[in-house]
């Protein structure tokens, strides 16, 4: 009896083993048997490095999703306004960097939705600027993350209703990384940082309280997508299915709340599409 309980354990983890593999070779992936995954390290906590080893929302995810597929993840580490390129170029076949949903990035690529976040007016501890709001930001000079959604935003603000009213152009300083825009900020080279709410959080720990969040409430709430190549609906498909496999056992919600994140719902993710 025990040993046909222990032969039937070893063929039912054979069966498993097979149908991993199986679910592996059916996916088109740049190299056999590895997912790799283009992300932006510098920008925690979604993704950066501990020791050397990527780490964040996205790295904790996507080891989780490869673990599921059967694939073995490698995170190659690319500066944000890089990995649109880099997917269309073949250098990635997932994108996995807190990647904003837009309708201009989605005429690039295909999404899997699977975060929610939105953004944050940053200034040095005790400034007399206190923004709460995009207009006032009117006249000052706003670093950014390079290629970030909102940069769209703060210059038809600025062509639209900052120049014509008088109050100033907003002096967009895009950096290639959250930590450079920071480092502008502390250096007074900058009046305000806008960032992501959740980077924004981190990066004043980081700075041991020289900066603070004066914005009031998330401005423009948006969704984050894993980013795959146009029309690659095998890859998008499995994404998917392992997302709502650790939506079903609980991994997924863990992981928001560890991160003091949220979940889209399909109103979000049809305004993101939208750009509504």
């Amino acid at each position: 009896m025990r040993i046909s309980k222990v032969f039937n354990a070893i063929l039912l983890s054979g069966l498993c083993a097979v149908a991993i593999n199986a679910s592996a070779q059916e996916i088109p992936t740049l190299q056999n048997g590895v997912l790799t995954i283009g992300s932006d390290l510098t920008w925690a906590p979604f993704d950066y490095y501990d020791k050397n080893v990527p780490a964040g929302f996205d790295a904790e995810l996507m080891a989780k999703i490869s673990k599921g597929l059967g694939l073995t993840p490698r995170i190659d580490d690319t500066r944000f306004a890089n990995l649109v390129i880099g997917l269309s170029g073949k250098k990635f076949d997932v994108v996995a960097s807190a990647l904003y949903i837009t309708p201009a990035r989605a005429k690039q690529i295909d999404y899997v939705p699977y975060l929610k976040t939105g953004g944050s007016l940053m200034t040095l501890k005790g400034s007399e600027f206190r923004p709460e709001t995009v207009n006032d930001l009117c006249g000052k000079k706003v670093a950014s993350l390079k290629g970030a959604a909102w940069v769209p935003t703060l210059t038809k603000l600025s062509s639209e209703h900052c120049t014509p009213s008088g109050k100033g152009a907003i002096g967009v300083q895009e950096y290639e990384s959250s930590p450079m825009a920071a480092q502008a900020l502390l250096s007074k080279a900058a009046d305000v940082q806008f960032e992501d709410a959740a980077v924004a959080q981190m990066l004043i720990k980081q700075t041991k309280g020289r900066l603070e969040i004066t914005s009031k409430t998330i401005i423009e709430p948006v969704v984050i997508g894993l980013g795959v190549e146009k029309g690659n609906t095998v890859l998008a498909a499995a994404l998917t299915e392992q997302l709502d496999r650790l939506k079903q056992n609980g991994e997924y919600q863990a992981m928001l709340t560890a991160y003091n994140l949220q979940e889209p719902t399909k109103d979000d993710i049809a305004a993101a599409y939208s750009g509504k």
